[in-house]
């Protein structure tokens, strides 16, 4: 069962299907009930005129063996008195039931002088007055409403459901007197069956047309998901980043997902085009070192009096420089969050600074939250960058501005072309003036500088001093600041 409704199609197509189908019981139901109340209160309706024109007639007197409504067909009458005894029916009326009284042939006629049946009338009119109590009624009046029941008569040898009902007249000769006539309920009964019949036969084809629609439409929405999924699964066979997933001209979500999905291979593409050129890069400036390194090395060897040993120091120093750029530019790349402990930016600019010839702290105290270590490469950095390339003299300030921290190196050198100001930040670049490998390093300094301020929170840009100079600015949230927080 899981694996036949594992897909979205088959779920999507079911739950349409099922919903629909409470939906059509449900309204099915209704109207089955309506129809069905509907034409038992017509049938209820019919029965009561039947039972008040009957009533009428014995309102004005007319003897029972007179009586019309006797003789309608399809119409069963009983007329009891106030005791429950039967004193007329229909003439075709062989068995009744739901009325409260299931004779069918009224009680012997009693025989005697015009005296005795008139004594008998006021004998009755007097227990019509006393049995009036629960209903007041004038003599010749007929009670308003009737009740209703149902049951079944037999006439002519058919037997039928019926709607009865009940009317109650006063006579002005036979006291109170109820009236039970019916009214047939084949028309309701056919009516619901045919109705429900018809829901038996187009409820299953509605719900089968419902669920192949669902499935088609589902299916032709669904199409272009598998399209993604097809060409994502021959990228991450090919590994061919380039290629991206086909995008619908359309505006909906899975228009959505596709533009998505290849802004991610984008993102991902220009990753690994940064990690090769990285890697690339790292290995050119590891073999120069490494190939000057090896030769003195071999030179010493063969010739232990021309060893130099300086170069060798020094290569070795460059190497141990270089890695440690890299080892920190990977755990940067990598995430690595910084620890979020308070640093005095004035006391670290100091330190910095001391020992270096030409450079001028002004510095007011500016706490920050990060690391103090990364925060201290950042200003070693960058006066090793100023330092090369200033002429004789370096300002570092250090000032509150809003709620941020503003360090600013400064030199007095040719300063940086604006068409350089953004790719000076990027990894193993350097510009023309600063190439030589005693003097420009690796082209890793500013990158890491960056890194670190991004991974803070904040921001490293380069501008001109008013001399023309080159001016770093760090920007970083004050501690306890809203956007304080390391960055992920």
């Amino acid at each position: 069962m899981s694996r036949l409704f594992g897909s979205v199609r088959s779920r999507a197509t079911l739950g349409a299907t099922l919903v629909v189908a409470v939906a059509l019981v449900a309204a099915g139901a209704a109207v089955l009930l309506s129809l069905r109340a509907n034409l038992t209160g017509e049938a209820g309706t019919r029965a009561e005129r039947s039972a008040q024109a009957v009533a009428s007639e014995l309102a004005a007197r007319i003897p029972l063996d007179k009586l019309s409504g006797l003789d309608a067909e399809d119409v069963p009458v009983q007329i009891v008195d106030a005791d429950g005894v039967l004193l007329a029916a229909s003439e075709d009326l062989e068995r009744i039931s739901g009325t409260g009284t299931a004779e069918v042939t009224p009680a012997p006629t009693r025989s005697g002088a015009d005296d005795d049946r008139d004594r008998g009338d006021d004998d009755r009119d007097d227990d019509s007055g006393r049995s009036g109590d629960d209903e007041s009624l004038e003599p010749g009046e007929i009670a308003q409403g009737a009740s209703y029941t149902n049951g079944t008569a037999t006439i002519d040898g058919d037997t039928e459901d019926y709607r009865f009902a009940a009317v109650e007249v006063e006579t002005p000769d036979r006291g109170r007197l109820t009236v039970h006539a019916g009214s047939p309920l084949a028309a309701e009964h056919s009516a619901v069956g045919t109705a429900l019949t018809a829901m038996l036969i187009g409820f299953p084809l509605l719900l089968g047309v419902v669920a192949g629609v669902t499935w088609l439409v589902t299916g032709r929405a669904l199409r272009p998901v598998e399209g993604i999924r097809r060409e994502m699964a021959a990228i991450t066979a090919s590994e061919d980043l380039r290629r991206r997933v086909p995008e619908p001209a359309t505006h909906d979500e899975i228009a959505r997902l596709a533009r998505t999905t290849n802004a991610t291979l984008a993102a991902l593409e220009a990753s690994v085009e940064r990690q090769r050129s990285f890697v690339a890069d790292a290995s050119h400036e590891l073999r120069s070192p490494i190939a000057s390194l090896r030769t003195q090395l071999e030179v010493a060897a063969a010739h232990p009096e021309l060893l130099d040993l300086d170069g060798a120091v020094e290569d070795t120093v460059r190497l141990q420089n270089l890695a440690g750029d890299l080892l920190l530019l990977a755990r940067l790349d990598a995430g690595e969050r910084p620890v979020g402990t308070r640093v005095d930016l004035a006391a670290l600019a100091r330190e910095e600074a001391a020992g270096r010839e030409a450079v001028t702290v002004e510095a007011e105290p500016v706490e920050v939250s990060g690391s103090r270590g990364q925060l201290g490469r950042v200003l070693a950095n960058l006066l090793d960058n100023a330092e090369r390339h200033a002429r004789e003299r370096i300002t570092v300030t250090v000032r509150r501005e809003g709620g941020e921290a503003v360090v600013g190196v400064a030199d007095d050198g040719e300063g940086v072309a604006e068409a350089d100001r953004e790719r000076i930040f990027e990894r193993f670049v350097r510009l023309d003036a600063a190439r030589s490998r005693d003097d420009g390093g690796a082209g890793l300094g500013l990158a890491i500088a960056r890194d670190v301020a991004v991974r803070h929170g904040g921001t490293l840009t380069v501008g001109a001093t008013p001399a023309g100079g080159a001016l770093f600015e760090l920007r970083l949230p004050l501690a306890g600041a809203g956007r304080g927080a390391p960055r992920a």
